[in-house]
């Protein structure tokens, strides 16, 4: 049996393989191995993989609600994956949704991934929607919306960590990797407890050894298995089953964590309909589920109604869990947010503009914080690297005055409000306007009662009202705080352009829309006021002169008036949570925790075995701050996932760390009350 730990793998880049080609075939040096088997590798993949996991039956009868799951262990070049995408493609119902996930320690660059793949002709439709989502190699969990009804989890680094920190369950493994003589390291006991740990009762597995060390860690770890075929010159492989999965062992620390009984759900409300309800309604849209969204006034009328937000983050410099599920958020988006770009209107200006984000140290101690970050975390750097004047004023063409910095080369700016009225115009999706005053649970589900005395009946609510989302009897223990912020806006004069890349200090200043510079945004505390106001708009001004000083005195010199009466502006409120992380997921039943978890209070280690009890098919995404758009896309996957029964988007322990529970655990050990 395998028991997961709560501590993450380190934050690490991944070593990309140093590979030489024979006839269009990579061959991992390090290793002295191929990754497939130039003339018939395909052939080969669908007789070891597909064909004995059966999946051309299996996928033609899946009539189940879920996705089914296929796990791997070594992605590769991916041909594994893209073969079995193509068989779902050709053998499943319209209805039926497949979820990939495949470990990979040593990811392939693009240039090289594209060219392995150029091997496969008939592929070559499925190999450029991989790979132009390819991400960076960052350890972690990447998620990679292929179609609508297929999506892809790669899990950056090693196989059994990541199976170890998987957070679902798979239905048929694809056992790859470098042959076990080639890859010791891998093939390990530790490999298959993961694997049988994260198999569903009845999941198969296809390998294309018989190994004897392989051979005994499958049957040690619950495996039946029976020699079958080969292919080519490959007399016999292993296929076989595991029928009953070992008991999960993770929650005997964390009962309060496990996750409710998954429910029949067919129509959802939502409500709110800023950053936090539009992407939710679209990741539930995209899995076949009907969405209303009920909002008191329009799309993005909140926190998420601004002409334009930054994408972007601040990572510690001592990774934690808050750190790693921005990181992943930041890295999600990026993707999302150029796949929307691909369905909007061509009439109307992109959503996303990913023109990188410069984040400037605007003090010593900021200058040495990134530093230890830089030296900590040397991530790849198409998603951060450390910048230094000259580069940074050549990165935001125009003169910067501090010393030191951060670049994101792939973040950049959205169009908030847009993204939300495009989110909410996708098939599924209906807007109904009103204000919810309270929910009532019902034998079928939920009732949304609304002021104007109508009724809403569903299956499952996700409550993403920002800091409103405290106001219902079930979400009343959560603990929220209102911020205020207010931006301010500018007309540019002519012969004066802005920033070309948004720039971070103590706020943000975007390159100019439609002429028109958008800098703030305040930072007002317990604060719940959206009046414009001339002290805001002050603040903001003083931000900008010491954030971009010379583009202060060049807009002076063209004779624009930077003071507040010359502003326009806009004024909301963001939620946000205690320790600064957002919620996202089942809302739990406070007074049931109070009472289960009580003597947490006297010792924390005293730990019961009382699972963690839920409102049944109740689900919260808020307290998303300032940094929505990093966290609110995910959150969405997050949420939509469990509720669903697929794998998660992120490792077990980051899940556990956006669970809305969690502050109530913490309240009890402080012998609190949660407020």
């Amino acid at each position: 049996m395998t028991q997961r730990s709560n501590a993450l793998p380190a934050l690490a880049a991944l070593t990309t393989p140093l590979l030489t080609w024979n006839e269009g075939a990579p061959h991992a040096t390090a290793f002295d191995d191929i990754y497939f088997t130039r003339g018939d590798g395909r052939a080969e993949t669908e007789h070891v993989f597909l064909g004995a996991n059966h999946l051309p039956q299996r996928f033609a009868e899946w009539k189940a609600a879920r996705p089914f799951v296929i796990g791997e262990t070594g992605f590769g070049t991916g041909l594994n994956i893209l073969c079995a995408w193509a068989c779902f493609e050709q053998h499943a119902a319209p209805n039926a949704r497949l979820h990939l996930l495949s470990t990979e320690k040593f990811p392939l660059e693009h240039e090289a991934l594209e060219q392995a793949l150029s091997a496969w002709p008939s592929l070559a439709a499925y190999a450029q929607v991989l790979c132009a989502q390819w991400p960076a190699a960052v350890s972690g969990i990447h998620r990679l919306h292929l179609t609508e009804r297929v999506t892809l989890d790669l899990h950056f680094g090693d196989t059994t960590e990541r199976l170890e920190q998987l957070d679902g369950q798979v239905d048929a493994w694809f056992l790859d990797g470098f042959a076990p003589s080639k890859n010791p390291d891998m093939w390990q006991p530790a490999l298959f407890n993961a694997m049988a740990a994260r198999s569903r009762p009845g999941a198969t597995f296809a390998t294309f050894t018989c190994a004897g060390i392989v051979k005994r860690g499958l049957k040690a770890a619950g495996f039946s298995w029976k020699k079958v075929p080969g292919y080519g010159r490959k007399r016999e492989m292993l296929a076989g089953s595991i029928e009953t999965p070992p008991e999960e062992q993770r929650r005997q620390a964390t009962p309060w964590f496990t996750p409710p009984p998954v429910a029949a759900v067919k129509h959802v409300a939502i409500v709110g309909a800023g950053l936090a309800g539009s992407t939710m309604a679209a990741a539930l849209a995209r899995r076949g589920i009907q969405v209303t969204v009920v909002e008191r006034e329009a799309p993005g009328a909140g926190g998420s109604g601004n002409r334009q937000g930054a994408l972007y983050v601040k990572l510690a410099a001592e990774t934690n869990h808050q750190s790693r599920v921005y990181l992943a958020g930041l890295l999600y988006s990026q993707r999302w947010l150029t796949q929307q770009l691909s369905t909007q209107s061509l009439s109307t200006s992109p959503l996303w503009q990913p023109c990188g984000v410069v984040q400037l140290a605007s003090s010593d101690k900021e200058a040495r914080r990134q530093q230890r970050f830089i030296e900590q975390h040397p991530l790849p750097s198409d998603v951060v690297t450390a910048l230094n004047n000259p580069a940074l004023s050549e990165a935001t063409a125009m003169p910067i005055d501090a010393p030191h910095g951060l670049f994101y080369p792939q973040a950049g700016w959205v169009q908030p409000k847009a993204l939300c009225e495009h989110l909410l115009s996708q098939p599924g999706v209906t807007f109904q306007q009103g204000d919810v005053s309270s929910l009532t649970r019902t034998a079928a589900g939920w009732q949304l009662n609304l002021d104007d005395a109508s009724t809403l009946n569903v299956d499952q609510v996700v409550i993403a009202s920002a800091h409103l989302a405290d106001r219902f009897a079930q979400t009343s223990e959560l603990p929220l705080q209102s911020v205020r912020g207010q931006i301010s806006e500018l007309k540019l004069p002519d012969g004066v352009a802005g920033p070309t890349r948004v720039v971070c200090a103590g706020g943000y200043v975007a390159p100019a829309l439609d002429g028109v510079l958008t800098f703030g945004a305040s930072f007002v505390p317990n604060n719940a006021t959206t009046d414009v106001t001339a002290d805001d708009h002050q603040r903001n001004i003083d931000e900008l002169r010491q954030t971009l000083p010379n583009l202060v005195a060049e807009l002076e010199k063209a004779g624009s008036e930077l003071t507040p009466e010359h502003l326009q502006g806009r004024a909301a409120v963001r939620a946000a949570s205690p320790d600064k992380t957002p919620y996202a997921g089942p809302v739990p039943l406070a007074e049931a925790w109070q009472a289960d978890y009580a003597r947490l209070a006297k010792d924390a280690t005293r730990v019961p075995e009382t699972p963690g009890e839920h409102y049944p098919g109740l689900w919260i995404s808020t307290a998303h701050g300032s940094r929505g758009l990093a966290s609110a896309p995910l959150c969405a996957e997050v949420i939509a996932s469990r509720m669903c029964d697929e794998p998660m988007p992120l490792e077990a322990p980051l899940v556990d760390h956006l669970h809305p529970g969690r502050r109530i655990i913490s309240a009890i050990i402080r012998s609190e009350n949660a407020q």
